[in-house]
């Protein structure tokens, strides 16, 4: 029997009382077998009442070994049978002494089976033994050096870091991210930090790059500008004046606007750049020790970090982090899936050819296997003695017996079998020596 979602139970839920269909077919093999068992049992007794009757009636003396194998196979089978239910049940119903193992046992069985299972199977030396012959590293190694696997596992933990993700609350991770980040860059002075910043770039001559860039794009919008001009020439100049006067002069101004670009972005020690380079140093000592300039900078920065687009970068930063990272994790071909895969293939490398960084592996594997057996050992095998303990004694014994009773019938065949020979064996040994 299945359960209504048409998953097998597991052994909790048998022993709960749930049936599955492999209870119901070791059921009827037990019933088989006792019946077989039975069958023998019987066949035994029909043999020695017709063995008795016969030698009542002076029946041949081959009569006599037939009914003493017959007498001692009866015997054989009954002990067994005795001996079997014993296990689990009191024989007849009768309470007898040292019957119902299992019920009246459970619990300390429970506890001999987690003593056993820690002593034999959760010793640190049995692990550590086990673990070496294993080579874990090693052949961790090669699987994960072939491209297939590696595939396999970079999938494997895009799902993992997908449900993750998932996992959290957009609104926690967003509030992390504006006090760690937003609320932070926004709390210190900028003035003094800035002014340190530029200072430095100016020592190093860094704004040197700067200015040939602004003289060049001066230049060049220089050699562009003869319609500007002539069109503010035009706009401003008195209504009395010719208009060849104003082309004279609009003619002028472009050409001394285009020397003087020229002669800027040609010449590193032109008297401009130095004086941008002057105010660019007093700018910054400014900004670190001038309380003006400071209390300008602050307001630059309050004004900043009220915009609304900064009061939602943390939003809009995990947002759009989370979307690239989901659509990441699902592409077979993503950046991110195919360096995951190319990381694995890597150290599966690495472990597959490297027998030093193997031989660390495999003992870092021994030492954390072996401290978790020690530390937690009673705690693994307390869980076997805590789950018999919570089961009821009768349902246990049931299940016990319908898992290993069919087996245990081949016992009480034995005995009929057994005792049988041997009765014949001890008449016959009798009939020689007497």
């Amino acid at each position: 029997m299945v359960t209504t979602s048409g998953q097998r139970p597991s052994f909790a839920e048998s022993i709960a009382g749930v049936d599955s269909a492999a209870d119901a077919e070791r059921r009827r093999g037990l019933r088989r077998m006792k019946a077989v068992a039975l069958g023998f049992l019987l066949g035994a007794t029909v043999v020695f009442l017709v063995s008795t009757w016969a030698q009542s009636r002076g029946a041949a003396g081959w009569v006599g070994y037939v009914r003493a194998a017959a007498e001692a196979g009866m015997v054989g089978a009954l002990a067994d049978w005795f001996a079997v239910t014993a296990l689990f049940k009191h024989p007849l119903g009768i309470p007898i002494p040292h019957t119902a193992i299992i019920k009246r046992k459970k619990d300390q069985l429970g506890e001999g089976l987690g003593d056993f299972v820690r002593e034999n199977f959760m010793s640190p030396e049995v692990v550590a033994t086990k673990l070496r012959d294993a080579h874990v590293a090693e052949r961790t190694g090669k699987w994960l050096a072939d491209p297939r696997n590696a595939e396999r596992v970079a999938a494997e933990a895009s799902t993992a870091l997908r449900v993750l993700v998932e996992m959290l609350r957009d609104e926690d991770v967003q509030q992390v991210l504006d006090k760690m980040i937003v609320k932070r860059i926004g709390q210190p002075q900028w003035g003094p930090p800035v002014g340190r910043v530029l200072s430095s770039m100016l020592a190093e001559h860094r704004q040197e790059a700067l200015l040939q860039l602004l003289a060049d794009r001066a230049f060049e919008w220089s050699l562009n500008a003869d319609e500007i001009i002539e069109r503010v020439i035009e706009r401003d100049s008195p209504t009395w004046t010719p208009r060849w006067v104003d082309g004279l002069v609009g003619d002028r101004i472009h050409r001394e606007l285009m020397d003087f670009t020229d002669k800027v972005r040609r010449n590193p020690d032109h008297e401009l750049r130095k004086s941008a380079t002057k105010f660019l140093f007093e700018f910054a000592d400014d900004l670190q020790n001038d309380e003006a300039t400071i209390a300008r900078a602050e307001n630059i920065k309050d004004q900043i970090m009220a915009r609304e687009e900064v009061a939602k970068a943390a939003e809009t930063a995990w947002s759009t982090a989370k979307r690239i990272f989901l659509e990441s994790v699902d592409d077979p071909t993503s950046t991110l899936r195919t360096r995951i895969a190319d990381s694995v293939v890597h150290i599966g490398e690495s472990l597959r050819d490297d027998a030093q960084l193997r031989e660390k592996v495999d003992k870092w594997i021994v030492r954390a296997a072996q401290h978790l057996v020690s530390q937690y050992g009673t705690e693994i095998t307390a869980i076997i003695t805590e789950t018999i303990e919570r089961w009821d004694a009768d349902e246990a014994s049931r299940r016990i017996e319908l898992h290993v009773g069919r087996d245990l019938q081949f016992i009480r065949i034995n005995g009929t079998v057994v005792g049988s020979l041997a009765g014949l064996i001890i008449y016959s040994v009798a009939q020689i020596l007497f």
